[in-house]
């Protein structure tokens, strides 16, 4: 089956190409040479619009020669590992694991003094005005900052306590 009307080339106008494209293409099977299957296909009409196909059956089908196509081949899955290779690794998983709740209080930690400073500036929603402070709009918009920065690291320290309570012991 050729795939006619597939794209257009060359010269020609808009209503031209539309006219051609109503019109199937003119088999002439006595003068056609033998059907060529397989690759792209540029054929001419006897009206000079060019088609493209899949299928070079018609007279004025020229074959294009194009690159050959590049395909890698998908990896191949790595078998799991067996319950042998599992028992012995059981020593450095408890270490990771050990690693990894040591890093994860030394984070609460951290984020908690970080917490108490920011409520202690926050001053419950009224934090002492600063010097350069003499447009009020300034002082609005920093008791918004801490206000955001409060609440930040509130949600912080939450996510820390709950990722240290889902830890196996």
């Amino acid at each position: 089956m050729a795939l006619a009307g597939l794209a257009w080339g060359g010269a020609g106008s808009a209503q031209t190409k539309k006219r051609a494209a109503d019109k199937p293409i003119e088999r002439i099977e006595a003068e056609a040479p033998a059907k060529a299957n397989g690759g792209v296909f540029k054929c001419v009409d006897r009206d000079g619009n060019i088609t493209y196909g899949n299928v070079g059956d018609v007279k004025g089908c020229k074959r294009i020669e194009t690159d050959a196509v590049n395909s890698v081949p998908f990896p191949r899955a790595v078998a799991p590992a067996g319950r042998a290779s599992a028992k012995s690794d059981g020593g450095a998983q408890r270490a990771r694991d050990t690693d990894r709740r040591r890093i994860l209080q030394e984070e609460l930690s951290s984020e908690e003094k970080k917490l108490a400073e920011l409520r202690k500036e926050f001053n419950s929603g009224e934090p002492e005005r600063k010097g350069d402070e003499k447009n009020y709009q300034k002082y609005l918009d920093r008791s918004e900052k801490l206000k955001a920065d409060v609440a930040r690291s509130e949600s912080n320290v939450e996510s820390l306590r709950r990722e240290l309570a889902n830890l196996k012991d």
